[in-house]
C-alpha cells in the first residue's frame, strides 16, 4: 500500500470532484441503508396494522429517494471516471518525461519492453485501482459499516450470532489479499517478457524476414506467450475460489438467521419487519463482502502495477548538474582536452572500457577515431556531451571541466549523428529541423546540400514534403544517414559527433560531404569515429584506438609511418590503391 499512497499526489489536483464523487458516494449509501427501514415500516405499521395509507406514502417515499439514489449514482460514476483518466494521463505523461529525463546508463538498464509496459498497461490498472476506489471501493465498506451498526440497532442477539461468521470471512479476505499482490507482480513481470520479445520482432521483422527466422522467433514469442497465460491462468484460479467460500459462508448467516430469528418472530420477541429488515441488512453487508472480492483483485493489481511505475518515477537519472551549473562558455571555438580519462559502465564485470585517455581536440580540427569494433571508439564520444559520466580523468571544454556545465546547455551545442539512424514519422522538412523547429527554408536547403542530401530530396515525390514513413522504411540507409548530418548541421553545432555516420554513403559523396563539413564546422570542433579508413584520411588528427587505449595519433602521413596498427588497417582496407594518392 505505501507504493500506491505515493502515487496519490496524482489524485491531488482533482480533489474537487474526487470529494464531490465521494459525497454523491455516501449520499447513494445512506438510501441504500434506508431501505431496509422503510420496508420494515410497510410489514410493522403497514400491512400488519392493514394501514394502506403508511403502505402507499411510504412506497412513494422508496420511489423518490430511489431516483434520487440513481441520479446520485450516475453523478459519482461520471466524476469518477473523469478523476480516473486524468490521473492516468498525469500519470503517462510523468513517466513519459522520467523517461526524457535518463541518462544513457539508465535506459541501458531498462528495455523498452518494460518501459512500454509501465506507460500503458501499468498506468491503466492504476486509473482502474482510482475509479474503482471512487465507486465500489468506498460504497462496500461503507456499506458493509452501517448495516453491522443497523443490524446491532435491530436486533443485538441476531447481531453477536452472526460475529464469528464475520470474522471468518474477514480472515478469509485477509489472506487472499496478501496472497494475490505478488502474484499480479509475478503476471506484470511477464507480461514485460513478452512486450520485450514483442517490440524486438516488429522492429527488427524484416530482418526475421531475411535471415528465415520466422519459426525460431514464432518459438520465442510462444513461450513468453504460454508462460504469461500460465502465470495469468494460477492467478485466475486461486482468486476463483475465493468467492465460493464467501458465498458459503454468506449462505450460512442468512439460514442461521432465518432459524434464529424465525424463532423469535414466533414467540413475540422480535416483529417481522424487523426480522425481514436484519436480513436485508445483512445481505447488505454480506454483498458487499462479495464486491470486496473483486475490490482484493483491482488492490493487489494496482499495487503491483503502482510499485512498478513508482520503480521508473523513483529512478534518479546517473548525470546531474550541479547545485549552480556554469552555462557554455560563448565567444570562443571549443578546445577538448581529455585528461587521464578512463571510463567503465555501470553494472558491468569487465574491465574499464577506456584507460588513461589523453587527448586534445583544438577548435577547427576534424579528430577522426580509427580502431577494431569494441576498441571503445563510440565511449570515447559518448563522454563528450555527458551521455555518460567518465570513472576517472575529466573532460576539460576552454579549461571548464564538463561536470560543471549545465548539460542540457552542453548538449545544445553539440550536434550528433548516432550510429544507428533514427528518423521519425513525419515530413522530411520536420526530421532535418528537430533540433531547430523554427529554421527557415534556406536553412534547411542549406544543411541539405552541405549533407548532400538537397539531391534526392529534391526528386522525391513530394520533395521536402514527403512523409518519412516510421523509421523511415521509405528511404535506403544511404539517404537517411545524410537526412541525420543535415539534422546535425542545422543547428550549427559547436562540436559535431559523427559516429559511424557515413557507413551506408558510397566514398564519392562522403569525400565531397567532408569537404563541405570543413567550410560549415570552420572554427568549430568534429569528432568522427569510422570503420572505413577512407574516412578519416583527410582529418586533421586521427586517433587509433586500441583496446581503450591510445595507441597512435597524427595524421594519415605520420601514421603511416610510425603506427603499425594504423598501417595494417591501411594496408588491409586500401593497399597500395588509388586512394593513397587522395591522401597526398
Amino acid at each position: 500500500m505505501e507504493q500506491t499512497r505515493k502515487l496519490l499526489r496524482f489524485v491531488r489536483p482533482y480533489w474537487k470532484r474526487s470529494l464531490i464523487s465521494l459525497v454523491l458516494l455516501v449520499a447513494v449509501v445512506l438510501i441504500d441503508l434506508a431501505i431496509p427501514r422503510l420496508i420494515q415500516k410497510i410489514i410493522d405499521h403497514g400491512i400488519t396494522a392493514r394501514d394502506l395509507h403508511v403502505i402507499i406514502s411510504t412506497t412513494l417515499v422508496m420511489l423518490v429517494i430511489s431516483l434520487a439514489q440513481t441520479i446520485f449514482a450516475i453523478g459519482n460514476n461520471i466524476l469518477s471516471i473523469q478523476v480516473g483518466e486524468g490521473v492516468a494521463r498525469d500519470l503517462r505523461e510523468a513517466v513519459f518525461l522520467k523517461v526524457q529525463s535518463f541518462s544513457f546508463g539508465n535506459l541501458d538498464r531498462m528495455n523498452t519492453g518494460q518501459l512500454m509496459v509501465r506507460l500503458s498497461s501499468d498506468t491503466t490498472v492504476f486509473r482502474r485501482l482510482v475509479q474503482v476506489f471512487l465507486r465500489i471501493g468506498t460504497r462496500a465498506p461503507l456499506l458493509m459499516i452501517g448495516s453491522l451498526i443497523l443490524m446491532v440497532d435491530t436486533d443485538r442477539n441476531l447481531a453477536l450470532m452472526m460475529l464469528p461468521i464475520l470474522i471468518a470471512i474477514s480472515l478469509v479476505i485477509v489472506f487472499f489479499v496478501a496472497r494475490m499482490e505478488p502474484l499480479f507482480r509475478n503476471v506484470q513481470q511477464r507480461l514485460d517478457r513478452l512486450n520485450t520479445v514483442l517490440q524486438e520482432n516488429i522492429a527488427g521483422v524484416r530482418l526475421v524476414k531475411a535471415f528465415v527466422r520466422a519459426d525460431h522467433e514464432d518459438a520465442r514469442f510462444e513461450a513468453s506467450n504460454q508462460e504469461y497465460m500460465n502465470f495469468s491462468i494460477r492467478v485466475m484460479q486461486f482468486m476463483s475460489t475465493l468467492s465460493p467460500a464467501m458465498s458459503l459462508f454468506i449462505s450460512i448467516g442468512i439460514v442461521a438467521v432465518i432459524w434464529r430469528g424465525g424463532i423469535q418472530a414466533i414467540h413475540g420477541s422480535i416483529t417481522v419487519g424487523q426480522l425481514v429488515a436484519f436480513i436485508n441488512y445483512l445481505q447488505t453487508m454480506l454483498g458487499p463482502l462479495t464486491i470486496m472480492v473483486m475490490l482484493a483483485n483491482v488492490a493487489a493489481a494496482g499495487t503491483a502495477s503502482a510499485e512498478r511505475i513508482n520503480e521508473v518515477l523513483a529512478t534518479v537519472p546517473e548525470i546531474q548538474d550541479e547545485a549552480q551549473p556554469l552555462p557554455w562558455p560563448e565567444n570562443s571555438g571549443p578546445r577538448i582536452v581529455f585528461e587521464d580519462v578512463s571510463f567503465q559502465y555501470q553494472g558491468s564485470n569487465d574491465k574499464e572500457v577506456l584507460q588513461g585517455i589523453n587527448l586534445v581536440a583544438e577548435p577547427g580540427q576534424i579528430v577522426a577515431l580509427l580502431g577494431a569494433t569494441g576498441s571503445g571508439k563510440s565511449s570515447l564520444i559518448n563522454l563528450v556531451p555527458r551521455f555518460y559520466e567518465v570513472a576517472s580523468g575529466r573532460i576539460m571544454l576552454n579549461g571548464i571541466d564538463i561536470r560543471r556545465m549545465k548539460q542540457e546547455s552542453l548538449m545544445a551545442h553539440v550536434g550528433v549523428v548516432p550510429q544507428e539512424t533514427i528518423l521519425f514519422s513525419g515530413t522530411v522538412r520536420d526530421n532535418i529541423r528537430y533540433g531547430r523547429p523554427d529554421a527557415d527554408e534556406a536553412e534547411v536547403a542549406a544543411a541539405a546540400e552541405a549533407a548532400q542530401a538537397h539531391e534526392f530530396i529534391s526528386r522525391l515525390p513530394q520533395g521536402y514534403d514527403t512523409h518519412v514513413e516510421e523509421r523511415g522504411v521509405n528511404l535506403s540507409g544511404g539517404q537517411k544517414q545524410r537526412i541525420a548530418l543535415a539534422r546535425a548541421l542545422l543547428m550549427r553545432p559547436s562540436i559535431l559527433i559523427l559516429d559511424d555516420a557515413t557507413s551506408a554513403i558510397d566514398v564519392a559523396t562522403e569525400t565531397i560531404i567532408q569537404e563541405a563539413l570543413r567550410t560549415w564546422m570552420q572554427g568549430r570542433t568534429s569528432f568522427m569515429v569510422a570503420q572505413r579508413i577512407s574516412t578519416v584520411l583527410r582529418a586533421d588528427k586521427i586517433v587509433v584506438i586500441d583496446k581503450g587505449r591510445i595507441a597512435a595519433e597524427g595524421t594519415h602521413e605520420r601514421l603511416m609511418q610510425s603506427s603499425p596498427i594504423y598501417r595494417e588497417i591501411y594496408d588491409s582496407q586500401l593497399g597500395a590503391g588509388p586512394l593513397l594518392g587522395m591522401a597526398e
